[in-house]
């Protein structure tokens, strides 16, 4: 839930960005013996109908094995305990799982394993809005004054501003009583008004409209404004509307007293405090010393409260759920076909001077990273996972990554890092650039 970090895979040098959302740190880091980093990968295929699958000129003849070696030695490298790619394309459904779940124990990432998605939550908050603008219970272009008080600039921010991250308002993730909050007590349930309060303490960045700034402070907004025009809990709109109808049965915004997740479930690590994820400070050289040596070992987050971030980066899912999810809001079977027009099309170039650039808009974001290949996606980042999800719809492919080490020693958010290992496997073109 912070500034997104550039990295990935681009055209020409814009980048696929992975919009991070962070939840409570844990104690400091431990010193220790090595850390182990991966073991044999799990493979599975499964390729439906017979022989003979048709494969769409942008894309590669998908080898496997290849596959998993691509992964398994990007996963080394960042230093992440466990990984997990599911990748649906024509020719078929790809599971590779790297390394373990948990420290310690001898079991592989796998799909149906629970993780904290962070803020690929966002795609779900702004889908249930655009719901509730569908049913007439609200319009993108009403001020959030009329749902929330107290807003900076509230008669003067759109929902569509909130959606598009163009409201100015300052991002609660940024304020370092935040991070220093979160050490001292992780399991500390927290409410979006509190969030809130954190914000408006601090001027808005710029007017209305005028700017792109990636700020969690939109979508916890949007999550009130929902629970207003919906008159229901946020979760239960969420459960009832989006979760149920797809079948998303590992899916769900917890409660905010809630620091669990369902069996079967992934740790999820990171190396030092909060403020690493909330707020981009880098390691030391002497910390990325003691990572690499494994004297360090990084801190499991698995049990942190993710109440603060709730409508912005709260929710819990697995990879099969994640994978039905964002195919199924891209190609339009979540929204009426007027309402899918309009959220197709809501990218805007983040910097107007590259318009061909990477673009964000109703929770989601567009970027083209080959000739033949564009994907609508979105990512998340916390302390204990980072991850990622995307459809390319002109290919029909599916792609879900989820680590469970929030950055490598080196600084690079791990999903992300792992992308151009990936893609390069799937598609016969793509610009590549390093973080």
């Amino acid at each position: 839930m912070r500034k997104a970090r550039r990295t990935g895979v681009v055209v020409p040098c814009a980048a696929l960005v992975a919009l991070g959302c962070a939840v409570p740190a844990g104690p400091a880091a431990a010193v220790g013996g090595p850390v182990a980093v991966t073991r044999p990968v799990a493979v599975g295929v499964s390729v439906p109908g017979a022989v003979g699958v048709s494969v769409p000129g942008a894309l590669k003849p998908i080898d496997a094995e290849a596959l998993r070696v691509a992964v398994e030695r990007a996963a080394k490298e960042l230093l992440v305990p466990g990984a997990l790619v599911l990748l649906r394309t024509p020719q078929g459904t790809f599971r590779v799982g790297v390394g373990t779940a948990e420290l310690g124990a001898d079991r592989a990432p796998a799909s149906g394993d629970h993780f904290r998605i962070a803020s690929n939550t966002k795609t779900m908050t702004a889908a249930l809005i655009m719901l509730l603008a569908q049913d007439g219970r609200l319009r993108l272009g009403d001020p959030v004054s009329s749902y929330v008080a107290g807003v900076p600039n509230g008669e003067h921010i759109t929902i569509a501003e909130l959606l598009e991250m163009r409201s100015g308002l300052y991002n609660y993730t940024n304020a370092p009583e935040l991070a220093t909050m979160m050490d001292a007590d992780p399991g500390k349930a927290v409410t979006p008004q509190a969030m809130l309060d954190l914000a408006f303490r601090r001027p808005p960045g710029f007017a209305p409209g005028a700017s792109y700034e990636y700020s969690n402070t939109n979508y916890t907004l949007l999550g009130l404004v929902a629970e207003k025009a919906g008159g229901r809990p946020l979760a239960q709109q969420l459960r009832d509307r989006l979760f149920a109808p797809l079948g998303l049965k590992g899916t769900a915004l917890p409660a905010a007293d809630d620091t669990s997740l369902p069996r079967p479930y992934a740790h999820g690590y990171m190396y030092g405090g909060t403020a690493h994820a909330l707020t981009d400070l880098p390691y030391p050289a002497d910390v990325q010393a003691a990572a690499r040596s494994g004297r360090l070992r990084p801190v499991d987050y698995t049990r942190q409260n993710p109440s603060y971030a709730t409508a912005a980066g709260g929710a819990v899912s697995t990879a099969d759920d994640l994978a039905t999810w964002i195919r199924a809001l891209v190609t339009g079977k979540v929204l009426d076909p007027a309402s899918q027009r309009q959220w197709i099309h809501s990218p805007k170039a983040e910097d107007p001077a590259r318009p061909d650039g990477q673009k964000y808009g109703y929770g989601i974001a567009y970027q083209r990273f080959g000739p033949n290949a564009a994907m609508y996606y979105h990512g998340g980042e916390l302390p204990g996972f980072n991850s990622f999800i995307g459809h390319d719809p002109d290919n029909d492919v599916t792609l879900v990554v989820w680590a469970n080490l929030t950055l490598s020693p080196d600084g690079r958010t791990t999903a992300n890092a792992l992308l151009p290992a990936i893609l390069k496997q799937v598609y016969t073109s793509i610009s590549v650039a390093a973080e």
